[in-house]
């Protein structure tokens, strides 16, 4: 779970790459660096993220069975909020109960 800003956003294929700005992390289950692309298996806009925008998103690490493929998934129906102070102030305090 992290606050990302959204810097751009790319179709790939039939996929669609989002550039993100980590700004800051909650929920942490696997390392993130500053800038990340998180991937969305479908160019249909769904979760809608516009560029410029900050959220609040759950995504997962996605590696392939040949382990050459390590990247941020965002499932179509994944948690994409817009960020709040309100919504990260309920995030914070739930990751210190977890």
């Amino acid at each position: 779970v992290f606050h990302g800003r959204v810097l751009a956003r790319r179709a790939v294929g039939q996929e669609t790459r989002y550039e993100v700005e980590v700004k800051a992390r909650y929920r942490q289950r696997f390392p993130l660096v500053a800038r990340e692309y998180l991937w969305v298996p479908s160019t249909c806009g769904c979760p809608a993220l516009g560029e410029g925008g900050e959220y609040l998103l759950m995504a997962t690490r996605h590696v392939n069975h040949e382990h050459t493929l390590n990247r941020l998934l965002l499932p179509e129906r994944g948690y994409a909020r817009p960020w709040t102070a309100r919504e990260a102030r309920l995030v914070r305090e739930a990751a210190r109960h977890c």
